[in-house]
């Protein structure tokens, strides 16, 4: 039997809430122990089933991880025993293509079939720019029937330019570059936070990275890495979905804390255009209640852009906003297949084309019951569940556990009536 939650909607939402480790940042960090003979100590390491794939991975490749105590995760370098990614766990998550370059650096070859995650990644999401990238520091790629094979006697610098913006190509190839012979360039690079928080982090086990953070990253590689600590940088998206389902409840105060504000500029600027009451702390933010919310049109965009993960949150919201909202999703294409489901709660949503909706609001919303197609929808599933009249049942809710620590706790936490059966 599946799990799901349980949500009996219209509870005031109201109290503090706190933001855990930014899981595109832990996802991260797990590979790099492939680098180093020395261990590696994160913490701040949010307990979410997307990081207990990456430490399953680390163990299949013949790593010992273990654990100091909450979001405390120590690894050490065991043996190495294989080249080979188990294609159970790479179909789970889609990070998993992190772990190619580190083994591809450290023992010239890697077998690893297309690697899976979320349901807009089937098929829309391709690993080409990665495959390029290792292939202009030299690397042989083989395309086999179901997997590919990577292989390189040894990995050069190179000057790379990403057609497009991609964050996991940036990361990937920064990292795997650290320990390329030379000079690798990186051009029109992605800008997230996690990339410096990255690249500060891989410096400190003595790699030589510049500007990360910017369109143009050098890396000049180096012979070995040390170990290190690394302390999580607080997660931007759960920070912005707690705001957004703050703003959308619209029953009371909400304290976020644990946060990093300066991460979600575009999101606090939209907030004055649509009238949310916040206030930003050093590491906090208050929503308090407000008469009503304005609609806003938005286009999707890379960092310091609007995120794509929190357009789903932002069109539950938008069913709320007295007027009509364009929606418009230029990262993924099939983010907004959710939004028939918020229809069926009562919502007045039209799609356009698979790429943009118009929401007409306020809306009433009405309990279903709904199965979560991805992590974000999942979540603004949950966020619509909550305001809905009547109780709804959401299904497949692994795919939001893979995002959210202790969900059901924390949201109980601020009022709200959600169980998980």
């Amino acid at each position: 039997m599946s799990q799901k939650f349980i949500i009996n909607g219209g509870r005031p939402i109201e109290g503090a809430i706190k933001v855990k480790g930014a899981k595109n940042a832990a996802l991260k960090v797990f590979p790099l122990a492939l680098m180093t003979s020395e261990p590696i100590g994160i913490s701040n390491m949010p307990e979410i089933e997307d990081c207990y794939r990456a430490e399953e991975m680390l163990v299949a490749l013949g790593h010992e991880v273990s654990r100091s105590g909450k979001g405390v995760v120590e690894i050490s370098y065991k043996s190495r025993t294989c080249v080979n990614l188990p294609p159970g766990l790479v179909n789970k998550f889609r990070a998993s293509i992190m772990f190619v370059g580190p083994l591809l650096a450290t023992c010239g070859e890697v077998c690893f079939p297309h690697p899976g995650g979320c349901v807009i990644g089937a098929g829309t999401r391709p690993i080409d720019m990665f495959l390029d990238g290792f292939v202009k520091m030299g690397a042989k790629v083989e395309v086999l029937e179901n997997s590919y094979r990577l292989s390189a006697k040894k990995l050069k610098g190179a000057t790379i330019f990403f057609p497009k913006i991609t964050v996991t190509g940036t990361e990937s190839l920064m990292t795997t570059a650290c320990l390329a012979e030379g000079i690798t360039i990186l051009k029109n690079c992605a800008m997230e936070p996690e990339i410096p928080a990255l690249a500060e982090f891989l410096n400190t086990m003595g790699a030589k990275i510049a500007g990360a953070g910017t369109p143009v990253i050098k890396i000049e590689g180096v012979k070995k890495l040390r170990g290190g600590n690394y302390m999580l940088i607080p997660d931007r998206i759960e920070t912005g979905t707690f705001a957004i389902l703050a703003a959308v409840a619209n029953s009371g105060e909400v304290l976020i804390e644990n946060c990093n504000p300066g991460h979600l500029e575009a999101l606090w600027a939209l907030f004055d255009k649509i009238g949310v009451n916040y206030k930003l702390g050093q590491n906090s933010v208050k929503i308090s209640p407000t008469k009503k919310i304005l609609p806003s049109n938005i286009v999707t965009h890379e960092y310091p852009g609007f995120a794509t993960d929190l357009q789903s949150p932002y069109t539950v919201l938008m069913t709320q906003a007295h007027g009509l909202s364009l929606i418009h999703e230029t990262i993924h294409d099939r983010r907004l297949l959710f939004t028939d489901m918020l229809t069926q709660m009562g919502a007045n949503i039209i799609m356009a084309d698979p790429h943009r909706v118009v929401v007409s609001g306020p809306s009433k919303l009405y309990a279903r019951k709904l199965i979560s197609p991805d992590l974000r929808a999942g979540i603004a599933l949950v966020i619509a569940a909550l305001i809905a009249e009547g109780s709804t049942e959401i299904d497949n809710i692994y795919q939001i556990e893979r995002g959210y620590e202790d969900l059901v706790e924390r949201l109980t936490g601020l009022g709200a009536d959600i169980k998980k059966v």
